[in-house]
């Protein structure tokens, strides 16, 4: 993942489970054609609210999969060489936005 630092050079991370999650976003990829091919065939609505829901949860899960890994290497990080404050900063920001 690249991302521009506060002096607008790119930052690389490695993300340590990325085949795990790519395998679960491959999953979900899937699930998500599922609910169009559901809609497209006029399946029950709970039905397909059910999968949405999967779906839903499915994300999340990867999202806290990516959190936690930013928390124990990005935020631990930037706290070890004092930066801390500004990645405390950004990962509540992340934490507001996913709780919603």
């Amino acid at each position: 993942m690249k991302r521009p630092d506060a002096g607008g050079a790119a930052k690389h991370v490695v993300q340590p489970h990325k085949l795990s999650l790519l395998k679960r976003l491959n999953r979900i990829e899937g699930q998500v054609r599922g609910v169009a091919r559901m809609i497209q065939d006029d399946r029950y609505c709970v039905d397909v609210i059910t999968q949405l829901t999967a779906a839903r949860a499915a994300l999340d899960a990867v999202a806290l999969r990516l959190l936690e890994d930013h928390t124990q290497g990005c935020v631990q990080s930037a706290i070890r060489s004092g930066r801390g404050e500004h990645a405390i900063g950004e990962l509540m920001q992340v934490v507001r936005k996913f709780s919603r």
